[in-house]
């Protein structure tokens, strides 16, 4: 038990650079506070203790703003940082290093018996405000945005933002200087579609603009081809542009692009 404790007060110094020193963290840190007397209530229940183990829980929310059911099972070096109501239900599954943020619920989505809440495996990080609804599986490593309703299984390492939440896929470098690069020419600010914002909404418009530079290129291959052809339709039919857009397609016709 005194092991689990020392584990439990360095876990809080791995992830809180606010922690000071050990007995800052054992009388002030509420999130401990709710751990420890879960393990209490937890027992309690498994031990037949229903009505008992409950009212230790009851007591562990008045105290310390976060209602954890002893029925749920939680794992080594589980941190709460802050905790105001944080809710997590009967059949929660939680693993090791797994950290919550103030405001997060997990929950079901059904009345029935049984497995009726999340799974979070080894390393979860959920930030304040998310709701994780529903027995699926948050795997190891995952984290999930502030403020994120997820109701769907996340993959292992992934990340999960928004309502309801999508799983954010990184594009390589290549790719993103290429976005940048069409979204520079055509006059259009980017900040809302660099990976350091994986936003769906970003994404999307990432995807328009790999559109756009593919058919850019395409547009470049007709005009030259029209160009060894004799034609001056890329230098007179689209003034529009600007000279610089044209200089390299047009160069095989010996015209300057039209002003």
């Amino acid at each position: 038990m005194f092991e689990r404790m020392r584990e439990d007060i360095q876990g809080v110094f791995h992830r809180d650079p606010a922690a000071r020193n050990a007995f800052e963290v054992v009388t002030c840190y509420p999130g401990l506070h709710a751990v420890w007397l879960h393990r209490a209530a937890h027992a309690l229940w498994t031990s037949g203790w229903k009505w008992l183990a409950r009212g230790v829980s009851n007591f562990s929310r008045w105290l310390t703003g976060i209602e954890i059911h002893p029925g749920a099972v939680i794992g080594r070096r589980f941190f709460i940082d802050h905790g105001m109501g944080i809710v997590i239900g009967e059949t929660a599954e939680i693993g090791d290093d797994v950290t919550l943020y103030q405001g997060v619920t997990l929950g079901g989505t059904s009345w029935n018996k049984g497995k009726r809440h999340p799974t979070l495996e080894d390393g979860v990080v959920v930030g304040a405000g998310a709701k994780v609804l529903g027995p699926f599986t948050v795997g190891a490593g995952a984290k999930i945005g502030s403020n994120a309703v997820v109701t769907k299984a996340v993959p292992a390492g992934a990340t999960a933002v928004g309502i309801p939440a999508k799983i954010i896929v990184k594009g390589d470098d290549g790719l993103e200087a290429q976005r940048q690069a069409m979204a520079d020419k055509l006059g259009f600010d980017a900040y809302g579609v660099s990976q350091d914002m994986p936003d769906p909404v970003a994404r999307a418009i990432g995807q328009l603009l790999d559109h756009l530079h593919a058919v850019d290129n395409r547009l470049e291959g007709i005009c030259g081809a029209l160009g060894k052809l004799g034609s001056d339709y890329c230098a007179k039919d689209m003034p529009q542009l600007r000279d610089e857009d044209f200089a390299g397609v047009c160069k095989d016709q010996g015209d300057k692009p039209a002003a």
